[in-house]
């Protein structure tokens, strides 16, 4: 039975809705799971864990400050562990843009990181437009109606693939 952590990087909900899935997946493979913000993950004390996941979403092209200061505090010990990470973004709605090897947010992560995870993946996320706001909503409706996406600001559109979301929690879980 391995002591697994979830550990995620949210704005609006969606890699943290991600992180659940995989969460419930691992419990059902007798995996010991705790889940907890990126903000709050240092304080658990990496090193008693087996295996490690991040996850973190994308707001307007960037990953957040704090998950490439969470990485370069502790590339060492995720380097030790069994690990993995992935990332959430709306640009991976699109199949040439939905893997490691082809998402630009991916590629751009890995460039930048001191931590080469072992297993990657990329999710598309969702679009809340009724939550956000007025900055948000004006914003992503822009970056939609250029990149040909949803632009009804009275809707919510999800593209997270729950299907592929639990191909890589079984994955995870078996590692």
């Amino acid at each position: 039975m391995s002591n697994t952590l979830i550990i995620y990087s949210t704005v609006d909900g969606q890699t943290k809705a991600i992180c659940e899935q995989i969460k419930k997946i691992n419990q059902e493979q007798n995996a010991t799971v705790s889940m907890v913000s990126i903000d709050e993950a240092e304080k658990l004390g990496l090193a008693q864990f087996d295996k490690i996941l991040v996850a973190a979403s994308i707001r307007y092209g960037k990953h957040r400050p704090e998950l490439y200061q969470f990485i370069n505090r502790n590339h060492a010990v995720l380097n030790a562990k069994q690990n993995a990470f992935f990332t959430v973004n709306v640009v991976a709605r699109k199949p040439e843009k939905n893997t490691p090897e082809t998402n630009p947010y991916m590629k751009k992560f890995l460039a930048l990181s001191l931590w080469q995870p072992q297993q990657l993946a990329v999710f598309a996320g969702k679009i809340d437009y009724p939550k956000y706001r007025l900055f948000d909503k004006v914003m992503i409706r822009f970056i939609m109606w250029m990149t040909k996406g949803p632009t009804d600001t009275t809707g919510t559109f999800e593209f997270t693939d729950w299907n592929k979301v639990d191909e890589f929690a079984r994955a995870f879980a078996e590692r």
